[in-house]
């Protein structure tokens, strides 16, 4: 019995590997079409694009990193902020990615900092 279950698991997770490189495959033709039309400026198409390959395959890290550089690009920031840390959760030492983060994080951090001080100044007396 147990020769049976444990073939059963071996025999679904052989079925499984082929599922996912085609789940990634889809996703990554969803990501270069992505790229291809930001190159061309229509950022939303390219947002619906990387949306599509991150809900097909929810772990592809590079098609959050470019979720987040659209999103970024759009000014939807609290979107952007949550795609590049979903991408850093799954791949934490992507170079790309924390580079992408941290510059982010700078100019977003300096942009809110300004708005506060700027908001601050109109309201002295």
């Amino acid at each position: 019995m147990r020769t049976r279950v444990l073939t059963f698991f071996l025999v679904l997770g052989a079925a499984a590997a082929p599922l996912a490189a085609d789940a990634r495959a889809d996703a990554k033709k969803q990501v270069e079409f992505g790229i291809a039309v930001a190159q061309r400026g229509l950022w939303r198409e390219a947002i619906y694009r990387w949306e599509r390959a991150v809900h097909i395959d929810p772990k592809y890290a590079e098609a959050l990193n470019d979720l987040a550089i659209a999103y970024e690009h759009e000014g939807d920031l609290n979107k952007a902020r949550v795609a590049y840390e979903k991408a850093l959760e799954i791949e934490p030492n992507n170079a790309l990615i924390k580079q992408n983060y941290e510059l982010f994080k700078e100019i977003n951090d300096r942009t809110t900092r300004k708005d506060t001080q700027d908001g601050q100044d109109n309201q002295t007396p």
